[in-house]
């Protein structure tokens, strides 16, 4: 997000990677004369994203020995060096030059494009042959039909992707635009994911990022999930009711889906399932938003739980996602000797096995570390734990039964 420039950063939003002794500004660039606290091919890479909110391209530049005693100066004799950080220091080798841009991000992002048509095929597919009980080997146009279930998912999962990406935008981060994993089972995707391409300048701007996503999608998921529940149910063809092949899949639901259930009952607005029927498709996008929600907010490395952690208590995270791993690994543990094979059909306790290895190596890479690390505020604060206690509203240790025929 670049614009025409404004006021440059201030040096104390530069802390943590470089530290500037003097500023220097001559017809619109400016120059931060200082050490870098980090290895000087990441400070660029870093700090892009600080400047890029102020409109302002930035590249690093060593200093020879006369700039580094005093040549610098002179490259700018009408404004002079605002000294803005005393005491003694090693001297200085480098600058961060930033100029003023105009210029925008352009070019079609044809991967964004290539996995969101994908997921669309995908989830039509899945909805047309799973949920709508379309025959597509003798009718394959009827595929289309399912596009309320394609729209209900991708709007719940683009959503939430596009509160991380408003957010990052916000705070002049450098952010792609959703990429949508497409798979062909049971839901027709396995969700979406932002790429972070910048420094993620301090706390505050961490936690926007990380809860924003979460937030936006659960509001899009009771938006769903009610309409949903509104709708006449599905008819289940008789080819289906009385096939003896294949699997049962049952949903379970979690209290957010119940009490949003209760909601829709109570102002009269639910339907009941008669013989041969099923609840609408676009339900389940609801329990999938739900789902995938839940597992976001693990406070783990960076998943949504982990940058919300982080801002909120800082190095202190580690501890806790360390914690994570052995959570899952118990609980699949639990469900495998204490519920009957049977009744959890193939084995959903190996759900939280994979989440169990997966967090290992989230909790590994370890968090998001902001340019600024100070304290959030308390408004923040208890905005995380309430959207912590939401995360566990939509938790339930078997989320799915596939039940063998």
């Amino acid at each position: 997000m670049s614009g025409p420039a404004g006021d440059p950063p201030s040096p104390a939003q530069l802390s943590g990677v470089f530290r500037v002794s003097s500023v220097q500004q001559t017809d619109g660039t400016v120059r931060y004369v200082g050490d870098p606290l980090v290895p000087p091919d990441a400070v660029v890479e870093q700090l892009r994203p600080v400047f890029r909110q102020r409109g302002y391209d930035v590249r690093l530049e060593g200093l020879s020995a006369a700039e580094t005693n005093g040549g610098v100066d002179a490259q700018a004799p009408d404004s002079g060096p605002i000294t803005v950080s005393g005491g003694p220091g090693p001297p200085q080798q480098y600058a961060l030059v930033a100029e003023p841009t105009d210029s925008v991000d352009g070019g079609v992002p044809w991967l964004n494009v290539v996995l969101l048509l994908a997921t669309i095929a995908s989830t039509l597919y899945v909805g047309a042959s799973t949920w709508y009980y379309i025959p597509l080997g003798e009718e394959p146009l009827r595929i289309f039909e399912a596009w309320p279930f394609t729209v209900a998912m991708l709007g719940v999962l683009g959503i939430h992707e596009l509160g991380h990406y408003a957010a990052a935008r916000y705070h002049g981060v450098d952010v792609t635009l959703p990429y949508f994993i497409p798979f062909p089972s049971l839901l027709g995707t396995m969700g979406a994911v932002i790429n972070i391409r910048g420094r993620i300048p301090d706390r505050e701007a961490l936690f926007d990022i990380g809860v924003a996503g979460p937030l936006a999608g659960l509001v899009a998921t009771a938006v769903v999930t009610v309409v949903g529940l509104s709708l006449d149910p599905i008819t289940v063809p008789e080819r289906v009711a009385n096939s003896d092949t294949g699997a049962v899949i049952t949903f379970n639901y979690p209290l957010l889906f119940q009490a949003l259930e209760a909601l829709v009952h109570a102002l009269g607005t639910g339907t009941e399932l008669g013989p041969r029927e099923s609840i609408h498709p676009i339900v389940f996008a609801g329990w999938a938003g739900m789902f995938f929600t839940f597992l976001n907010l693990l406070p783990v490395g960076q998943l949504d739980g982990g940058h919300v952690v982080r801002a909120v208590v800082g190095q202190r995270q580690e501890t806790i996602a360390a914690a994570v791993p052995g959570a899952l690994f118990a609980l699949a543990g639990y469900l495998y000797f204490t519920q009957e094979q049977a009744a959890i059909g193939l084995g959903v306790w190996t759900l939280w096995v994979f989440w169990g290895l997966f967090a290992t190596g989230l909790a590994y890479a370890g968090p998001a570390h902001p340019t600024v690390d100070r304290s959030l505020g308390r408004p923040r604060t208890l905005l995380g734990i309430a959207t912590f206690a939401l995360g566990i509203a939509c938790f339930t240790p078997v989320p799915f039964e596939i039940t063998p025929i």
